[in-house]
């Protein structure tokens, strides 16, 4: 087995592919670089990523990257009602996420600016596959964030799976394309106490995600503000939802489903969850655990 840690889109990241053999092993150490270089296309923390020109500029012709990479944030809007849009850019920067996560300052003064919603902004965004241009309605601006990391997860792992079972993990978006035998185990930590794990589940294909408020934080002008943007009223999201765990078809899938699980807050989520027929765990504020129906048969158990 072939194993590879390092960072990546703000994130630790691993890369595992279940193959001894030299290729896998030059394929497993090549990972990083793929995905430093998917970073510099689709970080907005880069201002001279070809994400942060195409918002600076409103529109042009893009890579197929890029192109394609806003595709799938536009469908994941469209599945989802607006409630997971690219549009939350500016939104995310009124509330104080304008600088990649570490250089935020933990207690800015400054007053909120007005903010509104973003729900249905991202309908007027024009691509035309034939020229492969993008243009932008005035005023948009676009953060990947929403699906990037699941994206790239799912695009890796099926690169690698031509070798063997692979699992690729983006700061908790993990993607998997064939399994080991027993399965992938994967813990889900406890967003109240550290190093403490909630469940521990087999993932036998597929993805999982989690999104929660508890690591991306911070006050400003005297309220705790996170980097997960309702785009109902352009704030973070007012819910008592701390983390969201789901499985899915893919590290995508789970990664879209977890936010709206989040924004929804517990009463609507689980609701949602269940008529989907997904298996997710939510951790409410006050520490509570929330499973769907289908989350107990995917619980490890070791032989």
């Amino acid at each position: 087995m072939q194993i590879v840690d390092f960072r990546t889109m703000g994130s630790s990241a691993r890369a595992v592919v279940d193959c001894d053999s030299e290729e896998a092993r030059l394929e497993i150490e090549a990972v990083p670089r793929w995905l430093h270089a998917s970073e510099h296309k689709l970080s907005r923390f880069l201002p001279d990523s070809a994400l942060s020109r195409l918002n600076g500029e409103g529109g042009g012709e893009v890579d197929e990257e890029l192109f394609e990479a806003i595709g799938v944030a536009l469908r994941a809007a469209e599945a989802t009602e607006g409630l997971v849009t690219p549009t939350v850019l500016t939104a995310l920067e009124i509330a104080g996420y304008d600088r990649s996560f570490g250089a935020i300052d933990d207690d800015d003064p400054s007053a909120l600016g007005p903010t509104e919603a973003c729900t249905q902004a991202f309908r007027g965004i024009e691509r035309d596959s034939t020229t492969r241009t993008i243009r932008l309605p005035m005023g948009t601006r676009l953060d990947l964030g929403g699906t990037a990391k699941g994206w790239c997860a799912d695009r890796v792992a099926r690169r690698l799976a031509r070798l063997g079972p692979a699992l690729v993990d983006i700061g908790g978006d993990i993607a998997t394309v064939g399994a080991p035998e027993g399965g992938w185990p994967v813990a889900v930590g406890h967003p109240l106490r550290a190093e403490s794990i909630v469940e521990i589940v087999c993932l036998a294909s597929g993805g999982i995600a989690t999104s929660g408020r508890d690591y991306r934080r911070w006050r400003r002008a005297g309220t705790e503000q996170h980097h997960i943007i309702d785009p109902r009223t352009g704030r973070p999201a007012d819910t008592d939802v701390l983390s969201a765990t789901v499985l899915a078809r893919s590290a995508l899938d789970a990664e879209v489903a977890a936010k709206v699980a989040v924004i929804e807050g517990s009463a609507r989520a689980m609701a949602w969850l269940e008529s989907a027929q997904l298996a997710a765990l939510l951790v409410t504020d006050d520490g509570r655990a929330l499973t769907t129906s289908h989350w107990a048969v995917h619980i490890w158990r070791p032989r």
